[in-house]
């Protein structure tokens, strides 16, 4: 049986529509799980809404409905956000469901078994926004001398009954761990922070709330309901089917990666595993808190009026399209820039003017000239060896490893150094001019070309799922040899051609951008 690999998002707060920056790990999530199922692996990816706490009751209150109401409308442009950008889950989870009350409702339970749950009395600054509370040492001081949160969110003074948590207990079980597994917490900024932070010393944290009712409640304290925190990191373990030991629990859990955003992973890194040692449940191997998508280099907010939904970007650019771009485009694990304007530039230049017109002259060529039928034989040379060894080389090996190590920007620059080489390589050979005045040597070049562009297409399919899967499937390649272990086979296309494939006049798969509004 493959090996397991269990992936997830962070879970989204769906108390407002989803914008960039949820499209953005959602995307990239998808690329990474996308790539393990091509490398052979039993992949089992995880996403959902986090839809109890303070700010969904708020919201809920403000807009006169109950929060249930909110949740299940809010929650819904989520999956359609998710559906629409291809976005391959296996399971899409709710925190409202009643399996996810039963496993925080466990997991609180152990933790209590193990002694490091107790009854007192809370007061301090509280981040309604943040759903977090901080010590008064992490407070910052804005301009008009009010006190914020170190994300600069307001902060209120809060007086309350609370069951509290013995994180204290746990700060050096969690140095040790740290420094026994050194990829647990990537990319090595988040590392070093969490590392300060929990050198520092950790308070015990508080884990209850009474001031509002929306949320899991206390087994044995029905008037408290959890901090949302604790029900939301439980998701994980609930998805693969925590409190009973199920098969797909016993396969999966713990995590390979929780993908994250950079401001959530003290939450992931810190109290997330501390909740586990506790309940006795073994961590995940690894947290890795990406950054934040900009526009034209500034944070999104409303106020600015820069906040662009992801449909109205897939709708101007296409789904593949922005996939690409945000994925080539910025390195993973830090903050990264959009603009239409970037996003038609890159799009272009990469998609529409490298691979995609590599692709339509190589396919518009075979078809016309060669009346569809895949060229063998011919007179080979050196060049053709050349290129197939470094496409190869570029697709088999170098991309598999970067996309391996969530390197994925460098990943699709080893891919797109190949495609340029394909495109030296067409234009030296000029197949157009070797019809006339040396057509062996042109069979020779012509396949040489369409088995570099089928391991282009293969190993660029977890980027471009559905652009990748319209040129194979132009191309004849069976679905059994889209994957990675199938680009080492050199005779896949002896095989095709003497399957009688007939190849059609193939149809353009990336049509040139224009910026919104320009053009017909």
């Amino acid at each position: 049986m493959p090996d397991p690999f269990y992936i997830t998002t962070a879970i989204s707060y769906p108390n407002g529509r989803p914008h960039i920056g949820h499209a953005y790990e959602a995307i990239a999530t998808d690329a990474v799980a996308r790539f393990q199922r091509q490398m052979g692996r039993d992949v089992f990816f995880l996403t959902g809404t986090d839809e109890h706490g303070l700010k969904m009751a708020q919201t809920a209150r403000e807009r006169g409905i109950e929060p249930a109401a909110l949740a299940e409308e809010m929650s819904s442009y989520f999956r359609e956000m998710d559906d629409r950008l291809n976005i391959s889950y296996d399971r899409f989870i709710r925190t409202t469901e009643p399996a996810h009350h039963k496993a925080s409702q466990a997991i609180w339970q152990a933790m209590v078994d193990n002694g490091d749950i107790y009854l007192g009395r809370y007061e301090g600054w509280y981040s309604v926004r943040d759903e977090a509370y901080y010590d008064e040492k992490e407070l910052v001081t804005a301009d008009t001398g009010e006190r914020l949160s170190p994300q600069g969110t307001e902060v209120e003074w809060t007086v309350e009954e609370s069951w509290f948590f013995r994180l204290s207990k746990y700060q050096q079980p969690l140095l040790d761990h740290y420094n026994a597994h050194p990829d647990f917490i990537r990319p090595e900024a988040r590392r070093n922070e969490v590392m300060r932070f929990v050198e520092g010393g950790l308070s015990d944290l508080s884990i209850s709330r009474t001031s509002f009712d929306w949320g899991v409640k206390v087994p044995g304290s029905d008037d408290h309901v959890m901090y949302v925190w604790v029900d939301a990191l439980t998701n994980y373990v609930t998805g693969v089917g925590y409190p009973e030991k199920t098969e797909a629990y016993k396969r999966f859990w713990p995590a390979d990666i929780h993908i994250i955003g950079k401001d959530i992973v003290r939450f992931h890194a810190v109290y997330w595993p501390a909740f586990l040692m506790s309940a006795g449940v073994p961590l995940p191997h690894q947290v890795f808190g990406h950054g934040f998508i900009l526009h034209r280099g500034e944070k999104m907010s409303k106020s600015l009026g820069n906040v662009v939904d992801p449909h109205e970007l897939a709708d101007a650019f296409g789904v593949d399209q922005l996939r690409y771009f945000l994925l080539r485009e910025v390195t993973f694990g830090q903050d990264g820039t959009y603009s239409a304007d970037a996003i038609v530039t890159r799009v272009n230049a990469d998609l529409a003017n490298s691979f995609g017109n590599l692709a339509q002259r190589t396919l518009s060529f075979i078809a016309k000239n060669c009346d569809g039928v895949l060229p063998q034989g011919g007179k080979g040379d050196a060049a053709d060896e050349e290129l197939l060894a470094l496409v190869a080389e570029a697709t088999a090996q170098e991309l598999p490893r970067l996309f391996g190590e969530l390197a994925l920007s460098q990943g699709i620059e080893a891919w797109l150094r190949a495609v340029f080489a394909c495109n030296q390589y067409i234009d030296a050979q000029a197949p157009w001019t070797l019809r006339k005045t040396d057509p062996d040597r042109m069979l020779a070049v012509l396949g040489t070309l369409y088995q570099t562009i089928r391991d282009l297409a293969v190993a660029i399919v977890p980027i471009i799922p559905n652009a990748a899967a319209k040129l194979l499937d132009q191309m004849g390649i069976p679905a059994e040899e889209r994957v990675f272990a199938a680009l080492a086979d050199r005779g896949s296309y002896a095989r095709l051609a003497a399957s009688g494939f007939r190849l059609e006049p193939p149809t353009p798969i990336f049509p040139r951008l224009e910026m919104p509004g320009e053009g017909s």
